[in-house]
């Protein structure tokens, strides 16, 4: 991006036009400044507001830093559901056993056993684990002369939890929690996105004022220094005194110094702003930033009632604060099944086969020869579960906690855009105020200057008076830049800045 002096259309930048055509004479030098300053400017086009925020949230380094965690939440939801994913098992196991003889005991019986299995394990969201497939058993030893004897099965085989374990608030847990933290991703990221937008817009209006600031102190000094030279000239022909010359000479290094103030608050504000756009270097000497001047905040509708029932639905806190709600629902939910008793339902049903013939054993079950079924139950009640008592009156204060905690969003929220409105309303009074203020300082100074044009005032009463229009200047700017930072600062509380911008976040 090519950069250079700012610049604004006028007879001198920051002075009321009426002021400067009553007293071209007098203003020649400022004109002159003001030409000086469109020539450096060339035909450059000025950084806009729009194409700072266009290059901030795609240059952004804090931008780029929030759009992972969308993708890690996504990613951890994927994995959530993996644990739902089906899983083909292959298991081939070989055992040797010695024992002593039952006749015998110097005899030793040896006993070989091989296990094969193919079987599709999985999970299901109501917490019942199944496996579906076939297995098969050959033992022989001792016993039987070392001769194969092959016992097959194929079926299913499930563990329900009846009561611990029992439900989707067990089984779909993990997925839930997944879930609400991809949405608590997602709406912080936007907040990123809020607050990097309405940082774009603060710091440009700051550097906007800023840079407003510069030229005032610049036509400051140039006021003065009109105002010594018609000194010394009047000196030279004895119509005033020598301490009338060193009077304005001093205020004119005075306000050189003001402007030395100003160049370096500007340059300032603008590696802010280079910082917001993505730039990550910042040359002492390098080239200034040439901003598109911004016209008067055009006046917005407020509506706090109306406004406040929008912040609920649109500002990301508060909705990544419901979503904490709804993950501490969980851990209660998951921490009062976890207080019930162990009562697991076991049971398997399929064909089973029984040969010295691994193909025929396999025949019986291919034909369900033999049905083999099983059921039972599996029962645990922990004596004491001091453990899973405080968990779970844990996690029930948790969900109060967080249930209080949103409540006072709420509150937060409500206050945050009465405060706003309030604040817009009062900065948009300011801009009338010093309008009017304005206007009557440059009629003050005009009436001023023509009296010490006539002799029947002084130096000090026309630097006073110049003052009073440089204070007044300088106010009339800054409520203009304060009523800009209070829409912005309201769009911000109500969560319509990126509806207001027409920012689609994906």
């Amino acid at each position: 991006m090519t950069t250079v002096p700012y610049s604004r259309q006028g007879p001198i930048a920051g002075m009321p036009l009426r002021y400067a055509r009553s007293h071209k004479g007098w203003l020649l030098g400022c004109v002159a400044i003001g030409s000086m300053l469109l020539g450096a400017a060339g035909s450059a086009a000025p950084l806009t507001l729009d194409e700072a925020i266009r290059q901030a949230l795609q240059r952004n380094q804090q931008m780029k830093v929030s759009a992972f965690s969308g993708d890690i939440a996504r990613a951890q939801v994927l994995a959530q559901y993996g644990a739902f994913d089906p899983a083909l098992t292959f298991s081939r196991t070989t055992r040797e056993d010695e024992s002593p003889g039952s006749l015998n005991p110097l005899a030793t019986q040896l006993t070989k056993t091989d296990d094969y299995s193919l079987t599709l394990n999985g999970y299901t969201p109501w917490g019942m684990t199944y496996s579906l497939g076939g297995s098969a058993t050959s033992q022989r030893g001792t016993f039987n002369a070392f001769s194969d004897r092959f016992v097959t099965f194929a079926g299913v085989t499930v563990t329900q939890p009846l009561l611990r374990g029992f439900g989707f608030s067990s089984g779909l847990y993990g997925l839930r929690v997944a879930k609400a933290d991809r949405g608590i991703a997602d709406w912080q990221h936007r907040q990123t996105v809020i607050d990097t937008v309405t940082s774009v817009i603060l710091v440009y209006n700051n550097l906007v004022q800023a840079q407003d600031s510069l030229r005032i102190a610049r036509m400051s000094r140039d006021l003065a220094m009109q105002l010594y030279e018609q000194n010394v000239r009047r000196n030279e022909i004895g119509s005033t005194s020598d301490a009338e010359v060193v009077q304005a000479r001093a205020r004119v290094a005075n306000r050189e110094e003001q402007i030395l103030f100003a160049e370096r608050n500007v340059r300032d504000i603008e590696n802010q702003l280079r910082l917001l756009v993505g730039e990550t270097a910042f040359a002492p000497d390098g080239a200034s930033v040439e901003v598109e001047p911004l016209p008067p905040a055009t006046p917005i509708a407020i509506n706090p009632a109306q406004d406040l029932k929008l912040a609920y639905e649109l500002r990301p806190d508060y909705q990544a604060a419901r979503l904490g709600v709804d993950k501490r629902r969980y851990d209660a939910a998951l921490a009062r099944n976890q207080l019930l008793p162990q009562l697991d339902f076991v049971g398997s049903y399929g064909y089973s086969g029984t040969d010295p013939d691994f193909g025929a054993a396999r025949a019986q079950v291919r034909n369900r020869d033999n049905q083999a079924y099983s059921a039972g139950v599996v029962v645990s009640v922990p004596i004491f579960f001091a453990e899973g008592r405080g968990r779970a009156r844990a996690a029930r204060l948790s969900l109060r906690q967080g249930e209080a905690d949103l409540a006072r969003i709420e509150a937060d929220i409500a206050l945050a855009i009465a405060t706003a409105a309030g604040q817009l309303e009062t900065t948009r009074a300011r801009v009338a105020a010093t309008r009017a203020a304005r206007d009557l300082a440059n009629q003050a100074l005009e009436a001023e200057q023509k009296r010490f044009t006539a002799g029947t005032t002084t130096t000090f009463f026309v630097l006073q008076f110049q003052e009073s229009l440089i204070d007044v200047e300088t106010r009339y700017f800054r409520a203009l830049a304060d009523e800009r930072r209070a829409i912005a600062n309201y769009e911000r509380e109500t969560g319509t800045t990126l509806r207001t911008r027409n920012i689609v976040v994906e």
